[in-house]
């Protein structure tokens, strides 16, 4: 489990409060420190960069996006390609993997 939390350092660098959430367990714990200006990429370049499947920033907007996909009128059904593709050896797929499968012991 991955937690993170942005604090200041003080001047004097003698005391730091970290609130652990209460799902953390207790018992020793690993603590990283990572300065924020070579930890992660600056805001302006994380929000031109595209993640995959789109730019949603939470989950919630990733799960409203894909439910818009799949509610597109024009969308095509992945069964259309069924039997389409007669793979790399040509033929039906579980005939060979049956034959090669015969060939173990």
């Amino acid at each position: 489990m991955t937690i993170t939390q942005t604090v200041e350092i003080p001047n004097d660098r003698r005391r730091i409060t970290i609130e652990v959430p209460p799902e953390i367990p207790a018992g020793r714990t690993i603590l990283t420190f990572t300065p924020a200006s070579t930890g992660t990429m600056p805001a302006k370049e994380a929000d031109s960069t595209p993640l995959p499947g789109g730019n949603a920033r939470t989950v919630e907007e990733a799960l409203q996006m894909a439910a818009e996909k799949a509610a597109d009128p024009n969308r095509k059904p992945i069964s259309r390609l069924f039997g389409k593709h007669k793979g790399i050896l040509g033929g039906d797929g579980v005939a060979y993997q049956r034959a090669i499968r015969d060939e173990w012991d």
